[in-house]
Formats: C-alpha cells, structure tokens, sequence
C-alpha cells in the first residue's frame, strides 16, 4: 500500500476511531432490582421459633441430614445422577450457557475465504458480425481465477451486542437458578416421599397388630357365645371389625406401592428396579434454621431465576431501541485474481478493497416501535412474576412454619387422647370379659383407639413433610453468590451430564 493510499484512508480511519469512542454508550435502561418489601425483620410465624443446631446442615446444602436417616441419605444422593428431570434442567443451561457464547461472538470480526475458477465467454452476436468484418476474434473464451478473504466487522455504537450478551448472561443465570431450583425440588421430593413411606410401615406394623388385636377378641367373643353368656350378635359384630381391619391393612398396601413407584421415578429407576423393604421410622422432624425474611431473596432458587429474567428482559429493551441508531460496518478484502492458472498467485493479479458502511432504516411502518413496546411489556410481564414468586416464597415459608407450630400442639395432645383411649381399650376388654358390658363397648373402644393411633401417625406424616417443605421454602442452602461464576457450574453441569450417561449406560 503506498503513501498516497494511506492519505486517502485517513478519514476512514478516523471514523473508526470516533465509532470506537462512541462504542463506550448503550441506549436502553440499566438495570435495577426491582424492589420487594420484606417486611418485619423476622417471620410472622417464626416469634418464639426456637432455633436449630447444629444450623450448618442447612448451610452446606445438605438439609436432608438433619433427619438423620442413612437410607433418605442415600436415597438422595442418587437424585444427582439419575433424575431425568434434573437430566433436562442440566441441559436447558448448557444450551443457555452457548447462547453466550453465540452472543459475544458478535464483538469478534467475521473472516471469510472464497476461491473459484471459472469459464465463459463475454462475447454476443452483434459484436461477433462488426468483429468479423475487421477479423478480430468475437466471443472469445476467457478463463478467471480468483482467491478472496474477507473481514468484516461491525462497530458496537450504540451498545446493542453488550445488551444482547447482557441480556444472554442473566437468560442463563436464570437457567442455572432453574437448575438448582429443579435439583431442590427433585430432592424435597424423594425426602417428603420417602419419610411417608416410613410413615406408611408404622401404620401397616399398626395394622397388623391390630389385626391380631381383634382376632383375640374374636376369639373371646367366640368363647362367650359357646359359654352362653353373649348372643350370636357379638361374634358375628367381631368377624366384622376383624375383617374391616384386614381390609384396611391391605389398602394400606396400595398406597406403600405407589409412594414406592414414586421413590423409583425420581432416583431415575423402574419401580421393578427399586424396592425399598419395610423397616421402622427412624427419622425425627427437627427444627429448620429459618434466617430473616430479606435473606431469602437471596436462598431461593426460583426467585433468583424470576429475578434474572427480568434482567435479561432489561437489557433486551436496550437492543430493541438500538435498532433506532445507523449501523457502521468496517469490511476489508484482499486477494488474486488473473485469466491463467500460472499467473493466479502473482503481483500483477492482487486486488483489494476496504471501506465504511453506514446504513439506517428509514421507514419500517412502525416495527420497530413495535419491537420496542413488545419489550418493555415483556419486562414489567417478568417483573409482576418476580414479585409473585417472592409472595409465594413468603407463603410458604409462614404456611410451613405455622403447620410445624401448630402440628407440635396437636401432636401433644394427640398424644394424651391416645394413652387415653388405649386405657379406655384395657377397661372395656376386661368389663366385657366379666359381662358388665355389651360388645358394642368393646368395637367403639377399639375403633377410637385404632383412630386414634392412625391420627397420631398421620399428624406425624404431616410434621415430616411440613420440615422438608420448610427447607424447600428456604431454599435448602442455596445461595445466589453460586450464580456469579457460570464457568464453574458449567463445568458442574457437564460432569453431572457425564456422569447421567454413564450411569445409564450401565444399566
């Protein structure tokens, strides 16, 4: 390139330079947080709330811990590698996380080669009778050669490229925050499951003994009706009660097979892959260390993931209104060109090109006002979704705080009922054997008392599933910091996905 060429492109370089300095503004709002009020520094639910120890469990991610069960332990650790539904969330964020990276791909130039040889002829038939005349020769056949590298580039003014990375960053925070949201529930799942499965071997164990409960009484129905001391009446009103009982404690069965089936699913197995033999509670309902109302914007998953799409909404506003702005696209090309193969590569046959392009859309009839109200609508859309996930995440934190509250009450005094009505069961028993008491006194005693042992087990069941909903709702350990490097969960992500495979590949 000689002197004089350079002196001619200094004003092209000069725009550059100017585009550049401009490159460092972007149009569109810059993201706020949108503000929730917290409220009261401590739950509604949560005054007197005695606090749990040690409060690391739930700190270190591994609040199913606190139950102190090795088999829900186990049981959960297998939700990482098997669990289809996390299996999808894992890649929805990798897909996310390559959006990024298809996004920054726009501050790099783009370079592109060509090469061709062609054939032809650039003569036509007028020309080849005026040619004829004067015997030169007409349509003569020319060969070209030609080898081209183009760059490129298109400046960032108006900071469209950074809203639309910006806005792809916080799309696959959100799906990292789903991710973690997904795992959170898978895991809540298989816990709440699993602990009522126990639940659901108490009351079987309840049965069962009841069962031969009521056999003994049959038996003692039997001896007075062949003594002649009852009616026929009562042995038959025996049959009876045993037989509901049975039928009882075989229902009780499809509801142990089913709450196993869904053990099954959510560890990523058959239900003819899985089996978990029957075996007593061990399990204990602890209290959950509950924070302060403002940290659990920051401790759960889905609120974060709410929360980061109104931030990817934002910056989308910023690359609708871009489009308003004059694009400027740097383009520079160099190459061969020559009619014989020999000559392709040489000096005489180097071309070359470079030059601004500076294009703005005049009239579109309205689309990109459009494009602009269709992006702001979507962000106040994401920005209503935020607040009521937030409301929601209060809810249920103060649901399951007053369940576990109340549920503790109940259960005391559920407790008295039934040492009561079991007393109620000895007396009448004995009252019936001495004949002072019909055997009406006996079913109603025994169904009281039978009712009563089932309530005490199901009160159980819900104060069990009211402290793994309680950790749920408090995000289990989570913290959003964990967002900040998507390199580092990516790398999780990928190893988790390895790891899937080859667990199923095992199989």
């Amino acid at each position: 390139m000689t002197q004089q060429d350079l002196f001619k492109l200094k004003p092209l370089l000069a725009m550059l330079v100017a585009s550049l300095a401009l490159a460092a503004c972007s149009v569109g709002p810059d993201y706020v947080r949108p503000q929730m009020d917290t409220g009261p520094a401590i739950f509604k639910e949560g005054q007197n709330w005695k606090p749990a120890q040690p409060r690391d469990l739930v700190a270190d991610g591994k609040w199913w811990e606190m139950f102190g069960d090795p088999q829900l332990n186990a049981l959960v650790a297998q939700v990482d590698i098997s669990n289809q539904n996390l299996a999808l969330a894992e890649a929805n964020f990798r897909s996310a996380v390559a959006l990024v990276q298809s996004s920054r791909s726009a501050y790099s130039p783009t370079l592109s080669a060509s090469a061709g040889a062609s054939r032809g002829s650039s003569g036509s038939a007028g020309a080849s009778s005026s040619n004829a005349a004067s015997g030169s020769s007409a349509g003569s056949v020319r060969n070209s050669y030609t080898f081209s590298l183009t760059a490129a580039w298109e400046a960032d003014i108006w900071g469209k490229v950074r809203r639309d990375v910006e806005s792809s960053q916080a799309s696959a925070q959100a799906s990292a925050a789903d991710l973690a949201a997904a795992r959170l529930s898978a895991q809540a799942q298989v816990a709440q499951n699993y602990l009522q499965l126990r639940v659901l071997d108490a009351q079987q164990q309840l049965l069962e003994e009841t069962v031969q409960a009521y056999e003994r009484s049959l038996q003692v129905a039997q001896n007075q009706y062949a003594a002649g001391m009852v009616a026929k009446s009562d042995v038959i009103q025996a049959q009876t009660q045993l037989k509901s009982a049975q039928a009882s404690a075989l229902d009780n069965g499809v509801t142990r097979a089913q709450v196993e089936h869904a053990i099954a699913l959510l560890v990523g197995k058959t239900p003819a892959q899985f089996a978990l033999p029957r075996a007593p509670l061990a399990a204990v309902a602890p209290p959950v260390p509950q924070g302060v109302p403002s940290m659990l914007l920051e401790r759960r998953p889905d609120v974060a993931a709410a929360e980061r799409r109104v931030a990817s909404a934002n910056a989308k506003i910023g690359v609708a209104k871009a489009a308003y702005f004059p694009s400027l696209t740097l383009s520079a090309s160099g190459g061969y060109q020559s009619s014989t193969f020999a000559d392709w590569f040489t000096l005489p046959g180097r071309v070359w090109s470079l030059g601004p392009q500076l294009a703005q859309t005049i009239f579109d009839g309205g689309a990109r006002a459009a494009a602009t109200d269709q992006a702001i609508a979507t962000y106040d859309g994401t920005v209503a979704t935020y607040k009521q996930t937030v409301l929601t995440a209060f809810q249920e934190v103060e649901d399951n705080l007053a369940a576990l509250r109340i549920l503790e009450q109940e259960a005391a005094v559920q407790g008295e009922a039934l040492q009561a009505a079991r007393q109620a069961v000895t007396l009448v028993n004995n009252q019936y054997k001495a004949g002072t008491v019909s055997y009406v006194n006996v079913i109603t005693a025994q169904a009281t008392a039978l009712s009563a042992e089932l309530s005490s087990l199901n009160i159980l069941n819900r104060r069990m599933a009211a402290s793994v909903l309680l950790a749920k709702a408090l995000g289990g350990g989570w913290d959003e910091r964990s967002l900040d490097d998507l390199g580092s969960l990516q790398q999780q992500s990928a190893e988790k996905a390895k790891a899937l495979k080859e667990n199923a590949a095992l199989r």
